[in-house]
């Protein structure tokens, strides 16, 4: 296999390289306003500490201009049917605005930065970045920077912040920075013969065949209201504690997984908990970075692949965690093959405009959290608003550290017009309840969940209350033995089966019950009676061009609001 060669030099100076098939795949999807906002890649990141704001602006400026595709325009050749770039365009210019000098509110100056995330590009006329730096007040400052993802991965993310805060780093103490010319990403993308594409997709087509080619979640649809259709995306989060983190961490690791493993582990079980769902196919993305020279290349080098995971009535955690594994392994060994030609061979009534097998994703997540250009500046990464989403269901998995240890994180992203909070949010107690059985049951049946009881007691007996609670702590501590005036603690309880008693005790209840409340009643009596006087849970809140014109939209959308 060859690097990819440019097709020659146009008469305007240009010289043309070919897109890769992922590239083209991205310029199509493109083409379409509904898919448009889902192919950004935003970044916001709040400084607080003293910043240097022409250093700033300066170090992302040479940052644009430095790589080679930040500095791309895309065109569709009609002749020859194919989708091209050259990366001798000028670079983008940071903006710079005082918001506290000119008078911007905060409303205003979330107006400017969400549109400064969702506008798309022209791709042909546009360098596919554009970034600003907002001083809000004499501590803190934003840094808006969006890229194109057809030039842009999340490897690159991470590339671009490193980049900007060594030069920013250099600016402010009068030192050279030490770069290196980054490689064009051409010189380092290899093609392959249309026989080598074909034999791997024969492979992965035999792999997959049979498995659905959708996902059953166990979430109600958002009734349709005929407007206009959007893919806006919402968030949910929940972090397992340290305790919990270590032990489902050890049981992956004696299976040989990954903590992405784990998370795809986590996923299927829970899905199959709660659906009648048993074999599934499950996108990730995989970085498209085994060649070393990709080190130092901004660049759209990721793929997605398609993972299979299926689920016998018997298998405990522990065969879900090998037999997940096993279908990564093979998914890793054939990473690079094009998601667009499995798709067609085993689901030709797709939608040809997006392809992909599986409406559900998982990642894990190693996005940078915080950034230290200089001592006493730190910056961090904010939450995006508005969000978009291309998948019915995308979860993130993390590993963040903690005084206590490590915690691992999982997120789920979900589109706000398609599915209900409500439903999203119960499905994250599910994950946090397949979670704590993986560490704490590991040999027992994944599928045991679905049988468990449900609360049919009249809550306002306190007999019933207390044979309520002794139910629970049976199934908890898997013990028959149990004295309503002995603590939970005592009872061969600990900190990790608390957490199981907590969600157990708010299933079947349906009220509100907290970890910190268990601690203080940890007895059968005192949690009934706590039971007893527990809320049913509070109603969760809905989910809810050129620089220029961007400012400007941003300032007279609030005049407006005022008047």
């Amino acid at each position: 296999m060859l690097p990819a060669a440019p097709y020659g030099t146009s008469p305007a100076g240009h010289t043309w390289y070919p897109a890769t098939r992922v590239q083209q795949g991205i310029w199509v999807l493109d083409r379409d306003e509904l898919l448009r906002p889902t192919q950004l890649v935003p970044t916001v990141v709040e400084f607080t500490g003293s910043v240097d704001h022409a250093a700033l602006v300066g170090a992302v400026g040479r940052s644009l201009a430095r790589h080679p595709s930040l500095r791309a325009r895309f065109r569709l050749d009609v002749k020859r049917r194919r989708v091209e770039y050259h990366t001798d365009g000028p670079p983008a210019e940071p903006g710079f605005l005082d918001a506290e000098a000119e008078g911007w509110t905060e409303e205003e100056v979330d107006r400017l930065v969400r549109a400064l995330c969702a506008t798309p590009f022209d791709l042909a006329r546009d360098a596919p970045a554009r970034a600003e730096v907002i001083r809000l007040g004499a501590d803190r400052t934003l840094l808006v920077i969006n890229v194109h993802h057809i030039i842009f991965d999340g490897v690159s993310r991470g590339m671009l912040l490193e980049d900007v805060c060594a030069l920013y780093r250099a600016a402010v103490e009068g030192a050279v920075p030490e770069l290196t010319d980054p490689p064009h990403p051409a010189s380092v993308v290899a093609e392959r013969t249309p026989e080598e594409i074909a034999e791997q997709v024969a492979e992965v087509v035999d792999r997959l065949r049979g498995a659905p080619a959708e996902v059953l979640l166990p979430f109600a649809r958002v009734p349709h209201d005929g407007g206009e259709e959007s893919l806006l995306g919402a968030s949910l989060a929940t972090r397992l504690d340290d305790e919990t983190t270590a032990k489902v961490m050890a049981v992956a690791a004696q299976e040989g997984c990954t903590p992405f493993m784990l998370g795809v582990a986590l996923l299927a079980g829970t899905l199959a908990r709660t659906g009648p769902q048993r074999d599934f196919l499950i996108a990730f993305a995989w970085p498209g970075r085994d060649d070393p020279a990709t080190a130092d290349v901004i660049g759209m080098f990721m793929t997605t692949v398609v993972l299979r995971v299926t689920l016998e009535p018997g298998d405990t955690w522990r065969d879900l965690l090998g037999g997940v594994r096993i279908g990564g392994m093979e998914a890793f060994v054939d990473s690079d093959v094009p998601l667009d030609a499995v798709s067609a061979a085993l689901n030709p009534d797709r939608n040809a405009l997006w392809p992909p097998l599986s409406p559900v994703l998982v990642n894990l997540d190693e996005a940078p959290r915080s950034l230290e250009p200089v001592p006493g500046l730190t910056g961090t990464l904010r939450p995006l608003d508005p969000m978009f989403i291309k998948y019915d269901l995308a979860m993130f998995v993390r590993l963040e550290d903690t005084p206590g240890g490590r915690s691992l994180a999982l997120s789920l992203d979900y589109p706000v017009n398609v599915f209900g909070h409500d439903d999203l949010s119960r499905f994250l107690n599910a994950l946090r309840h397949s979670a704590a059985d993986l560490a704490t049951f590991p040999e027992n049946p994944v599928l045991e969940e679905s049988v468990r009881p449900t609360a049919s007691a009249d809550l306002d007996d306190p007999a019933a209350r207390l044979e309520l609670v002794r139910s629970i702590w049976r199934e908890v501590l898997d013990t028959d033995d149990v004295a309503d005036d002995v603590s939970f603690f005592e009872s061969g309880g600990d900190s990790l089966l608390l957490v199981l008693l907590v969600e157990r005790l708010g299933q079947v209840s349906g009220r509100e019950v907290r970890t910190m409340d268990l601690f203080r009643q940890p007895t059968v009596i005192g949690q009934a009676d706590l039971i007893a006087g527990a809320a049913e849970p509070a109603a969760a809140p809905a989910a809810g061009g050129d620089r220029a014109a961007l400012l400007n939209a941003a300032r007279a959308q609030g005049a407006g609001a005022a008047r």
